[in-house]
């Protein structure tokens, strides 16, 4: 069991024929059921063609009706990108994984509404993230497949780097993963901390959960108060940006901390008062969680 991609996933690129789309979607299929889950790509100027293999369609309907797929995955550049989305949503993909950097702001307001006015059933993963990997299954996106392994720890992350690092903590130490989860830094996304945790919460085959968020905005103070009230399962978490200065932009579009809001000191005590330990040094993630099971037993 895993939460969003498995085996029997069924996904086409958008974008594939561009250098990165390229580069990742060869390497996702050299990952566990790789070759049987990437089914197609989209791009309405080399529409039937193929590449490696992979039949070319102009639209992410036709890739559907085709090839019964159920996932997209973009490497549209940011000037496209949000017409990707909105295609896929209106092709009714089950999920769409956006990995593309630098969308404009603007341009993801209007993809949430036109989500909204259409009632649109897709999930949303990203923008400006690294995608997601179910451990011997499947990798969809831009994570290092070596890092992984097959076990019952869920792991959500806002930053990508910060996921592989927590990923690689825990493979080390024997704690294999059930799935992870990149959510992407942008100001406007799809998928919130929230919404993972409550999947594998759901997920039988998830005992505990790592949740790795930043600072700027509310969402890791949301899921706290969720996880509080509904969580079932152990959740430990990391907030990076602890010396971030105020008022300046870090990284991550999302990154910023303004009225006093989205400190990383502040996220760590709503987080601690609902019940997650937390740590400010992330070298410790995989120990504490570790730590956290043992405890539990």
């Amino acid at each position: 069991m895993s939460i969003l991609v498995n085996k029997d996933s069924r996904v086409i690129t958008q974008g594939m024929t561009g250098k990165t789309g390229q580069f990742h979607t060869a390497a996702c299929r050299e990952y566990g059921f790789g070759k049987e889950c990437f089914v197609g790509g989209v791009n309405p100027k080399k529409a039937g063609q193929t590449w490696e293999g992979l039949p070319i369609f102009g639209t992410v309907q036709e890739a559907k009706k085709a090839t019964g797929a159920n996932v997209s995955v973009i490497y549209v550049p940011p000037a496209g990108a949000a017409s990707a989305i909105m295609e896929a949503s209106d092709a009714g993909m089950d999920l769409i994984i956006c990995i593309t950097e630098g969308i404009p702001v603007l341009d993801m307001i209007q993809v949430r509404e036109h989500m909204r006015k259409t009632g649109s059933k897709s999930l949303l993963l990203g923008p400006n993230c690294p995608g997601l990997v179910t451990p011997g299954e499947i990798k969809v996106g831009i994570m290092p497949a070596h890092i992984h392994k097959k076990g019952r720890i869920g792991v959500v992350s806002r930053s990508g780097t910060l996921t592989y690092e927590a990923v690689a903590q825990l493979s080390e130490l024997g704690l294999g993963q059930s799935t992870a989860v990149g959510i992407g830094g942008d100001p406007i996304n799809g998928l919130k901390h929230k919404d993972i945790l409550r999947l594998f919460d759901e997920d039988p085959d998830t005992d505990a959960v790592v949740m790795i968020g930043e600072i700027g905005g509310s969402d890791e103070e949301e899921a706290a108060l969720w996880a509080k009230e509904h969580m079932s399962k152990p959740v430990v978490g990391f907030i990076a940006g602890v010396t971030a200065p105020a008022g300046k932009r870090m990284g991550h579009a999302g990154a910023i901390i303004s009225g006093g809001k989205g400190t990383a000191e502040g996220k760590l005590r709503t987080m601690e008062e609902c019940g997650i330990r937390t740590t400010r040094n992330p070298s410790e993630i995989g120990s504490l969680l570790k730590e956290v099971l043992n405890s539990s037993n």
